[in-house]
């Protein structure tokens, strides 16, 4: 099975052509996007959990929740018109935007604070993705 795999891999990888330099950039402006849509899941989550009435009728009706899911759904279909253009490798660490958005988004709609030490990281995971796609630039 892992010869097979190996074998797989290596066949994929004979076949991979290069992106043109404005996918790439389509693609990461998708998972940017999706990270977006997948943070305000996280937030309107949070609100509707806090409202949850564990029944059936409760939950269905608990639009907050409903829209938690949808925003989930949205995101995971954005993500994927995302890997149609361009490589795993350079796109998934875009998903790590998400823990930039939503420590800011709770500030103005939960009204969490933050410390310097969450701020430095923030700082960090943008300063990453920048690194990230300067990479694929000389790729």
């Amino acid at each position: 099975m892992i010869f097979w795999m190996i074998n797989m891999a290596n066949h994929m990888a004979k076949q991979k052509k290069p992106l043109p330099k404005a996918n790439i950039n389509k693609a990461i402006f998708l998972m940017i996007t999706c990270t977006i849509f997948t943070s305000l899941a996280q937030l309107f989550l949070k609100s509707g959990v806090s409202r949850i009435q564990l029944t059936f009728i409760g939950m269905i009706t608990n639009w907050v929740l409903i829209l938690g899911v949808v925003f989930y759904g949205l995101g995971a279909l954005i993500m994927i018109f995302a890997l149609k253009q361009g490589e795993l490798s350079l796109l998934y660490p875009f998903l790590s935007l998400s823990y930039v958005w939503v420590p800011i988004l709770s500030i103005f709609v939960v009204h969490e604070s933050l410390v310097l030490m969450q701020w430095l990281g923030i700082a960090m995971i943008i300063l990453g993705s920048f690194f990230m796609r300067r990479g694929a630039t000389y790729a």
